[in-house]
């Protein structure tokens, strides 16, 4: 039994930090946080729908986020290359068995793989990584990637938003609390059913070539 007044301070704490919780976690989904940003983003349309945030504004700090979290793996590989994943913690996040499939696809196709990483989480991070081991200049993976959250984030959002004015007809029915708990875990599950499609292409052997 949920103590008298949890949910309201759990949407009264969200709601103070309507702008700092998203960038915070954004941005730690870039370093490794095992929670699908899609969650995040479509948590922010929920605040979104509710008057809470600025579409501009909130779309530009998710945006923000991103891109700098994005920016940490793409540098590590830069930077260290390959004797990075002698480091435990870094091998749990970039899981070394996806580096060698998504090397040959960078190696096929640079530009369009960068793009095309944005879309599936399971491969972001080690994608990322792979097109700093490349020597990819950070001016185009820059480029590349925010083509990708230009596409993502602003759909991501407005679903949120989208989603929020349905559910205000179930509140009367459901509580604060329950209502935003079934929302993000069913969001969650969509999130991960995607993923895991989204690891099968990517560990998916090449097409023989003619």
């Amino acid at each position: 039994m949920l103590p008298e007044g949890f949910s309201d301070w759990v949407v009264a704490f969200f709601t103070r930090w309507k702008y700092i919780a998203p960038f915070t976690v954004l941005f730690l989904c870039g370093v490794g946080l095992p929670l699908p940003e899609e969650v995040t983003l479509i948590g922010s349309g929920l605040l979104l729908h509710r008057g809470e945030v600025e579409f501009i504004k909130i779309t530009l700090v998710c945006s923000v986020a991103i891109l700098l979290g994005d920016s940490i793996p793409f540098w590590l590989g830069r930077r260290y290359g390959m004797s990075a994943l002698q480091h435990r913690w870094v091998r749990r996040i970039l899981h070394p068995e996806r580096l060698s499939k998504l090397e040959l696809k960078f190696r096929e196709h640079g530009n369009w793989t960068t793009f095309v990483c944005r879309f599936f989480a399971g491969v972001r991070i080690p994608g990322y990584f792979i097109a700093g081991t490349m020597r990819m200049s950070y001016p185009r993976f820059l480029l590349l990637d925010s083509l990708g959250v230009l596409i993502s984030v602003p759909i991501s959002i407005y679903l949120g938003k989208v989603f929020g004015s349905s559910m205000d007809t179930l509140k009367q029915k459901l509580g604060d609390l329950h209502l935003i708990l079934g929302f993000l875990l069913l969001a969650l599950v969509f999130v991960l059913l995607w993923r895991a499609r989204g690891r099968r292409k990517a560990e998916a052997p090449p097409p023989p070539q003619p």
